[in-house]
């Protein structure tokens, strides 16, 4: 069937979708909303929670086309996260420590606790997930979801993760963005048993594709 030239669709991430990936991550980055006025630098969580994806595993980075070329959400994802917290440590800290050094001190600011956590990628490695070894980041500007959107970008993924041989996907979610939660429980994630989580939950499935 033809798609029409209008119509939403998923594609593969291009490098010229970089800002919209950006804006995207900000407007979602805070329990599922607007993060500007706490983090007020617009790099910082990108840089963070996107823009390693795109550059270590940019064939696992796929966004939502509102159908005239503008992303208006994405799925990013690693095949590995140990290997991935490696890489991140190895290449994509050195690339981003000058405008974000490592702080030396107690964080005294919402964004200085992020960029601890831009410096500790082993935060990433838990054993109690070494059976979904795969992880992901999702996130779909608000006019777009609730409208199937997310399950498409998903069922991309969970695709290509599986043709790659990788058996499970976990992901960590803030506790506190309830209307996340219920999208991932529609899509087959279940609690994983990670101690003294915080105000995050893990949810895991296996890469068995979507309906």
């Amino acid at each position: 069937m033809r798609r029409d030239a209008s119509e939403p669709f998923v594609r593969p991430y291009r490098p010229s979708d970089r800002a919209r990936l950006a804006e995207i991550c900000v407007r979602t980055a805070h329990e599922g909303g607007d993060s500007s006025a706490i983090h007020p630098d617009p790099e910082l969580m990108p840089t963070i929670f996107a823009y390693p994806y795109v550059q270590l595993e940019p064939e696992l980075a796929f966004v939502l086309d509102d159908g005239a070329g503008t992303a208006v959400g994405y799925v990013l994802g690693t095949v590995d996260t140990a290997a991935f917290a490696r890489r991140f440590r190895s290449e994509w800290i050195p690339s981003v420590a000058g405008r974000y050094p490592s702080p030396d001190g107690p964080a005294s600011t919402p964004s200085e606790e992020m960029i601890g956590l831009l410096h500790t990628p082993e935060r990433m490695v838990h054993a109690e997930l070494a059976g979904y070894p795969a992880h992901l980041h999702i996130d779909l500007l608000p006019p777009w979801q609730g409208r199937g959107h997310g399950r498409a970008l998903m069922r991309t993924l969970l695709d290509a993760l599986h043709r790659r041989g990788t058996p499970a996907v976990h992901l960590c979610m803030v506790q506190a963005n309830t209307a996340a939660r219920a999208f991932y429980d529609r899509l087959g994630f279940s609690p994983l048993p990670v101690p003294d989580p915080g105000p995050v939950w893990y949810l895991g499935r296996t890469t068995t594709p979507l309906p």
